[in-house]
C-alpha cells in the first residue's frame, strides 16, 4: 500500500510541475492556437525589469502586503509627450504583439473625479504612434474610450462604450483586452468577462508593445497574463 501511495504521489507531483511550467495552457475563452506567452504576479524582485517606463522613478514594486506584491505607479513625472496623450506608461519592453488576449488585475489609487483612470496600451510603435484604452469614472469625448495616437492628439475610436466605471476604493478589478489585427477588432472587458464594455475597430497599427499606466493618476497592477499565437522579441528603447 505504501509503495502504491508513493507511486501515485510521484505521478501527481510530476503532473503539477508540468502544469506550472507549461507555456501553452489555454485560459478561459482564448482562441485556438493561442498560448500563454507571459505571466507575471510580481513575486520576484526582478519582475520590474520586464518593463520600460516613461518615468522610472514613479514606478516601484510594492511589497507592503507580503502575500501580494504588486507593480505600482505614483503619478506623472517629468515626461512630456510630443502630442496630447497619457503621461504614465509602463510597457512590457521585450516583446511586441499583434493578436493577443491580455488579462490583469488593476486597482486605482487616485482621487475621485470624472477622469479618474487607468490605461492599457497596445500596438505601441513609438511614443507618438499607439492605441490605449482609457478606463474612467465618467465618459466624455476625452475619457473612457479606446483611443488612437497617430502623430497628433488622441482620438476616440470606440464604436461602443459605457457611461463609465466605478473604481471604488481599495478594490481590485479584473480587466481583459482582446486584439485581432486581421479584422481590427478591439474588445475590452471589466470585471464581468462575458460582455465587453468597449468595442472598437481599427487597422492602423498592427504589431506593437503592450503595457499599463494612466493619463495622470496612480494605481497598482497584478496577475498579468498574455495569450498570443506568437510574438516578436525586440527591446523597447523609447524612454
Amino acid at each position: 500500500m505504501n509503495r502504491l501511495f508513493t507511486a501515485i504521489l510521484v505521478l501527481v507531483t510530476a503532473s503539477l510541475t508540468w502544469v506550472a511550467g507549461c507555456s501553452s495552457l489555454p485560459g478561459d475563452n482564448v482562441p485556438a492556437g493561442y498560448r500563454l506567452v507571459y505571466s507575471q504576479s510580481f513575486d520576484n524582485d526582478k519582475a520590474i525589469d520586464d518593463f520600460s517606463f516613461t518615468n522610472s522613478d514613479k514606478w516601484l514594486l510594492n511589497k507592503s502586503d507580503e502575500n501580494n506584491p504588486t507593480l505600482e505607479f505614483l503619478g506623472p513625472g517629468e515626461y512630456q509627450p510630443k502630442v496630447r496623450s497619457p503621461y504614465i506608461i509602463g510597457l512590457l519592453g521585450n516583446y511586441m504583439f499583434g493578436d493577443f488576449v491580455l488579462e490583469a488585475d488593476m486597482l486605482q489609487t487616485g482621487k475621485d473625479y470624472g477622469h479618474r483612470d487607468m490605461c492599457l496600451f497596445f500596438g505601441f510603435r513609438d511614443p507618438s504612434h499607439f492605441y490605449y484604452v482609457h478606463l474612467a469614472t465618467k465618459a466624455d469625448p476625452n475619457a473612457h474610450n479606446i483611443f488612437i495616437v497617430n502623430d497628433k492628439p488622441r482620438i476616440a475610436i470606440a464604436k461602443k462604450t459605457t457611461a463609465g466605471i466605478d473604481w471604488g476604493r481599495d478594490l481590485w478589478h479584473k480587466v481583459r483586452l482582446e486584439r485581432d489585427t486581421r479584422d481590427g477588432t478591439i474588445k475590452v472587458y471589466y470585471d464581468e468577462m462575458t460582455s465587453p464594455i468597449m468595442v472598437g475597430q481599427d487597422k492602423t497599427f498592427g504589431l506593437g508593445y503592450v503595457g499599463f499606466g494612466s493619463f495622470d493618476d496612480s494605481g497598482k497592477i497584478d496577475n498579468i497574463k498574455i495569450w498570443a499565437p506568437d510574438s516578436v522579441e525586440k527591446k523597447a528603447t523609447f524612454f
